[in-house]
């Protein structure tokens, strides 16, 4: 079985409500997340005694291998590797394993693994560094249950209200929108753009005690099956009403709103909306590009502004099917790079670094036979306008790096994209998945280092042609009308952002805020906000 690996989405934590400084799941150092209290005691060992002894020495490393599956509690069943262990075994195990394969190893502070809990010492395994526009350099690092991440990962659905909610501003006065909602499961009275006011009575707006920030986030982020919040909205119109949603588990509609507008100059302009690159998504993508190609489109128009993330080998398809076998041909979509420890040679499957191709067939798990040709709309295009922002992530950025690396042109409209240029395969230990940054991803022409993300019209390395352009929660999403698809359609049609929507949303003042939004505001379930690799 070929493992999967996965590169960084948009995180793990929600901007989470002032008050609250954890997630109900668990709560780490600011940038992880996970299950059970991170600083909790250290607990007893399976024989009864406690684990606070250590032989550690500082920069002495055993093998991972030493330690691995040698647990506190065990599990039982067939197919588990766990043998009889102690805590210290996990985290001595934790802290070979990163010096090993971390890409910033070098970085991480040494810590005597006995004076921490498991997951505590987990969230200190990190380097401590700031990227150039002083964000932390790791803000990826992160754990879950073994059973809830082969439940996220190897499913197309969610637990939720069939919707996507949009955190404009999370401190009071908080705004809070629905951004997008799923073709199936549609909840009544859910539109885009309307501004939620209260949740069962409370005031979201302005509410700022504990108990009533609990029941929000309680609320926005369900975790029961069956869950009922009412929620008064504020619609795009004006008007005021309240709706009750009931939580379940919702398949996602990766494509959407595949369509074509005529521009200026006999211009045929195709328009889709692709949220989550899962496994799902590929039948859909095809046929929306067979269906686009049968249109004799002239322009791409790509609104990835939702797009967390998810299955490299289907960015690559879609790279590959944008700009066909004449750019593609025998060139690299990306190559993985991991620490100086392994310049040759993937630690993880023990196989050569050979870099990842444009593929052009089918194989990403979903429900059309593997190895079939994909389609392309090449020669028509020559270039694809990239609608982006704060949640255009990862699986999503590696689209846009791809297909610069063999020149093919990108024009990027709307906000700067999140910047995770990273990478890790989900490891297991004693029923517990860790998510440690190992790799970075480079395009055909070495280059990878947009950390700070991708910024339309901007200067330096990560600057993309285009148009900056704030999103537009007054219109739905593919209308003409909408800011980015406005700006885009515009630059078709006059070669540049001027006389268009995007100087307008750009500078909009406080008056104009109610409706527009930037930055990385939609949040998803993991499995949704990451780049896997494998399957092909």
């Amino acid at each position: 079985m070929q493992i999967p690996s996965i590169s960084i989405g948009a995180g793990l934590l929600r901007p989470l409500f002032i008050g609250l400084v954890c997630l109900a799941s668990g709560c780490g150092n600011g940038s992880s997340g996970g299950s059970g209290d991170s600083f909790a005691p250290e607990p007893a060992a399976a024989d009864g005694s406690t684990d606070n002894s250590s032989t550690w020495e500082p920069g002495v490393f055993l093998p991972a291998e030493t330690f691995a599956n040698r647990c506190e509690s065990p599990r039982s069943g067939a197919g588990f590797p766990d043998v009889a262990g102690t805590a210290l075994d996990e985290k001595n195990w934790l802290r070979s394993w990163s010096n090993d394969l971390y890409l910033w190893y070098d970085e991480i502070e040494d810590r005597d693994p006995a004076d921490f809990g498991v997951q505590e010492y987990f969230d200190l395994l990190v380097t401590n560094e700031l990227t150039d526009s002083g964000a932390r350099k790791d803000n990826f690092h992160f754990y879950l249950p073994t059973e809830d991440w082969l439940a996220q990962s190897q499913s197309g659905v969610f637990l939720g209200y069939g919707l996507q909610w949009a955190l404009l501003e999370t401190r009071p006065p908080r705004h809070v929108v629905i951004a997008y909602t799923e073709q199936a499961g549609k909840p009544v009275g859910a539109e885009r753009g309307a501004r939620v006011l209260e949740v069962d009575g409370i005031d979201l707006v302005n509410a700022d005690d504990d108990a009533s920030i609990n029941a929000l986030n309680a609320a926005l982020f369900p975790e029961t099956d069956g869950a009922q919040h009412s929620f008064t909205l504020e619609y795009v119109d004006g008007s005021v009403g309240t709706i009750t949603l009931t939580a379940g588990t919702f398949e996602t509609d990766p494509v959407q709103f595949i369509k074509v507008e005529d521009a200026a100059f006999g211009r045929r302009v195709g328009y889709m909306l692709f949220n989550d690159h899962i496994a799902i998504a590929e039948k859909q993508l095809v046929e929306a590009v067979e269906y686009l190609d049968g249109q004799n489109i002239d322009e791409l128009v790509l609104d990835l502004r939702y797009n967390g993330g998810g299955l490299l080998t289907m960015a690559s398809q879609l790279a590959y099917m944008i700009a066909g076998d004449v750019l593609t041909a025998g060139q690299t979509f990306e190559q993985m790079v991991f620490n100086d420890k392994h310049p040759e040679t993937n630690p993880v499957t023990g196989q050569p670094l050979d870099p990842m191709p444009f593929i052009g067939v089918t194989g990403s798990g979903g429900e059309l036979p593997q190895g079939q040709p994909l389609p392309t709309l090449a020669p028509a295009l020559e270039r694809v306008f990239v609608l982006t922002g704060g949640a255009t992530c990862s699986a999503s950025e590696a689209i846009i790096n791809g297909l610069r690396g063999v020149d093919f042109e990108v024009i990027q409209v709307g906000g700067q994209t999140c910047g995770k240029p990273y990478g890790f395969y989900p490891t297991d230990n004693c029923g517990t998945t860790y998510f440690t940054i190992q790799f970075t991803g480079v395009n055909a022409k070495g280059f990878g280092e947009y950390s700070d993300g991708f910024v339309p019209n901007g200067s330096g390395s990560a600057g993309v042609p285009g148009c900056a352009v704030l999103d537009d929660f007054s219109r739905p999403l593919g209308d003409p009308s909408e800011a980015r698809f406005a700006t885009a359609l515009n630059y078709i049609e006059t070669g540049s952002c001027s006389g268009s929507l995007a100087s307008g949303y750009s500078s909009m003042g406080d008056s104009g805020m109610r409706l527009q939004g930037s930055g990385q505001s939609v949040f998803k379930s993991m499995w949704r906000e990451n780049r896997i690799v494998g399957g092909m």
